[in-house]
């Protein structure tokens, strides 16, 4: 197997494993977080306009951490600088 073939499944692998693993987290972070706000709201149903913004800023904050593997696996897929090396030196 070439060293191009190589790198291009070694970058689809890491690819989704980057998505799997940098979704799971934030997504049960997001379900916690949405867990508690609705038992503050509950609890203090006359500070739901503070409870809610401070938790869209936060999930905000959290979401970026999907996006930001979501970046890395698209540079991966497509424009991988692996590959640049490997087809400049060979």
């Amino acid at each position: 197997m070439d060293p191009s073939s190589l790198i291009g499944i070694a970058s689809v692998f890491t690819a989704g494993l980057t998505i799997a693993i940098g979704s799971l987290g934030p997504a049960l972070g997001e379900g916690r977080a949405l867990a508690q706000a609705l038992s503050a709201i509950a609890q203090q149903p006359d500070e739901a306009n503070t409870i809610t913004r401070t938790l869209f800023v936060g999930l905000a904050m959290v979401e970026s951490t999907a996006i930001y593997c979501f970046v890395i696996s698209l540079i991966l897929i497509f424009a991988n600088p692996f590959w640049t090396a490997v087809s400049a030196g060979g």
